[in-house]
């Protein structure tokens, strides 16, 4: 007998088979602000066909493979020689493989490099945020290598390859190369100064042998691996090659794989060194200095990923509404769920936007722009990063019941969404490096009041949140203690002013009235109902 009880009807389409990229238009218009006229064509063209891939049936299923199928730790073959291998599924191949050769490794030495490598991360990491781990670690490698222009010549061809070869053996024979790095101790965290990991001077010159631990160092299969250690003049920057020149491996112990809350296609490891041979980057005692431009870029792509999660799960939750009916109608007509959608719309727009501006001034390289992005950086990363999971949450319940099971892909957001705030210095580490920015570097502040005092007289509740920020920042009584406060303000106004100047008057009203503005409450969907919501939220519909 033919069952007659189970019509499917009132379920959205998937949302697949579309350019992830033309679909998103504040990432879009954001490229075509940021890039040089003669670039756009040629950069919309490779962004599109990275959004194409990126929207399409298959590859989004290798997202859910690799995150299905964890890495697994070999460290001993069957004969018993330790080996300590990582052993990954075909997708994160092909997954990492993509990325590379999408170019999101090399934006160093390319004409609007940073804007559209940034534009593609976003883009890319929509799919799977893992492998956006050493993708991202291999792009931020190159100014640190670049303080030692040896090292440059030799391993930055590499980085910047757009190849992808997985084979186990020494750099010098690959076309390409990926790069990890290890800072945080079991008793240092992101006191890295606290790192015991010794290193011992070799008679040759700038070679030395390590020995120590390192709590955290993800993606262990990459070529190389930028460590501190403790030299005979202090904390230094080292590069440990996996394998040896030789062909031999270097001491490389991974002791486990840690279990972690979200991120599961990305191998995260604890590693012994004992007698590893390493080669020192800049000068001994000052690895932090050496190293600190390598972190920059990394949280610089912290607020990228988030931007990206941010983007994928606000994405998800107005196509449901858009196709979903409920009580009469199509839930993005309720106006209750409407303002919900707004507003996570516009978190997911002002990170996005914000994200690429300070692409754009890594492009640029000048003396203010370097100065804006020593405090932009930090502060950006603080508040983008604590944003995405609080959007996350909201999209998946715009989803109902539906965005708690695991096939509708809003739980992995969800997991994924606190990491980026974690990683390369928690919340109060951000916090303490923007006091520290205002404190010793005056002309960061200088160059970041530049930037919003571009959108002043535009809109009067922006005008008088920059008011209230310059009488924050002029009194330093308990300033460690207010730090998160003031860093949230930073960042707010920061995005404010970026969509005053670049956003639709829609969007920009609404940001101002809600995040500065103070007409807003403790959730989203407490907009003003006055607002133009329903322009705001068909501009986040993901149709291309």
């Amino acid at each position: 007998m033919a069952a007659t009880t189970h019509t499917v009807t009132n379920q959205p389409p998937p949302l697949v088979g579309y350019d992830v990229f033309a679909a998103d238009r504040a990432l879009a218009e954001a490229v075509e602000r940021h890039l040089e006229p003669a670039l756009l064509d040629e950069a919309r063209e490779e962004l599109s066909a990275l959004g194409r891939t990126s929207g399409s049936a298959q590859v989004q299923e290798w997202g859910v493979l690799a995150n299905e199928n964890p890495p697994k730790l070999r460290t001993h073959d069957r004969y018993g020689n330790r080996i300590d291998e990582v052993e990954f599924h075909p997708s994160w191949h092909r997954l990492l493989g993509k990325g590379v050769s999408a170019g999101l490794t090399s934006a160093w030495s390319r004409p609007g490099g940073h804007v559209r490598r940034a534009a593609g991360f976003v883009v890319w990491t929509q799919v799977e945020a893992g492998n956006g781990c050493p993708l991202s670690m291999t792009h931020a490698a190159v100014p640190a290598l670049r303080t030692d222009p040896a090292l440059a010549a030799e391993w930055e061809p590499r980085l910047t390859s757009t190849v992808y070869d997985q084979e186990f053996r020494p750099a010098a024979q690959k076309a390409g190369a990926l790069f990890g790095m290890g800072m945080t101790e079991k008793q240092g965290g992101s006191d890295v100064r606290a790192n015991t990991t010794e290193a011992r001077p070799l008679a040759e010159d700038g070679t030395y042998e390590l020995t120590g631990h390192k709590w955290f160092c993800s993606a262990p299969m990459s070529d190389g691996f930028l460590v501190l250690a403790q030299a005979p003049d202090g904390l230094t920057c080292f590069l440990v090659p996996r394998v040896l020149a030789d062909g031999t491996r270097n001491v490389f112990r991974i002791q486990r794989l840690k279990d972690k809350l979200g991120n599961r296609s990305n191998a995260s490891s604890e590693v012994e060194f004992d007698g590893t041979w390493a080669r020192r980057v800049g000068d001994e005692g000052r690895g932090v200095r050496t190293i600190i431009e390598m972190v920059a870029a990394t949280r610089l792509d912290c607020v990228l990923g988030s931007a990206s999660l941010m983007r994928q799960a606000v994405a998800q939750a107005v196509h449901h509404c858009t196709y979903r009916e409920a009580f009469g109608g199509k839930l993005i007509d309720k106006p209750l769920m409407r303002n919900v959608l707004a507003d996570l719309a516009l978190e997911s727009e002002a990170a996005t936007t914000l994200g690429l501006r300070l692409a754009a001034a890594y492009d640029d390289g000048s003396e203010q722009e370097l100065a804006f992005l020593r405090l932009a950086v930090p502060a950006a990363k603080y508040w983008v990063t604590k944003r995405c999971t609080p959007v996350a949450v909201e999209a998946l319940e715009c989803l109902g019941g539906n965005g708690y099971v695991e096939e509708s892909g809003m739980p992995r957001l969800l997991r994924e969404s606190p990491l980026n705030s974690v990683w390369e210095g928690a919340g109060n580490v951000q916090a303490l490096d923007v006091l520290r920015a205002l404190q010793r570097e005056p002309g960061a502040l200088d160059a970041y009041l530049r930037e919003v005092g571009q959108a002043r007289g535009a809109d009067h509740r922006l005008d008088g949140a920059i008011k209230n920020l310059l009488t924050e920042l002029a009194d330093l009584e308990g300033i460690e203690g207010r730090a998160r406060r003031l860093v949230e303000r930073i960042a707010l106004v920061l995005q404010g002013s970026l969509l005053v100047r670049y956003a639709p008057p829609e969007v920009a009203d609404a940001f101002c009235a809600s995040r500065l503005g103070g007409d807003w409450g403790s959730a989203f969907g407490t907009l003003p109902h006055s607002l133009d919501l329903a322009t705001v939220v068909e501009r986040a519909r993901p149709v291309s």
